[in-house]
């Protein structure tokens, strides 16, 4: 049996198939407010390179990268 490599494959032009789209993953600054589905408005406290700390008010919550529930106002 054989296993496969976790390595992009490159797209062939001639290929009938659509390349992937890479996720665009959006970048907050310190103080900026945001909206969060479970937690609701907040404002970013601390930055991180694949996370964001959140201050919600009653909570701070730390948000990992991509940030699917997490939107800028």
């Amino acid at each position: 049996m054989t296993s496969r490599s976790s390595a992009q494959r490159s797209h062939l032009a001639s290929s009938p198939f659509k390349p992937k789209i890479e996720p665009e993953i959006e970048s907050f600054d310190l103080d900026d407010r945001v909206s969060h589905q479970t937690y609701g408005l907040g404002r970013v406290i601390g930055l991180e390179s694949a996370a964001v700390s959140v201050d919600f008010g009653d909570c701070t919550r730390r948000i990992v990268s991509p940030f699917h529930r997490l939107e800028l106002l």
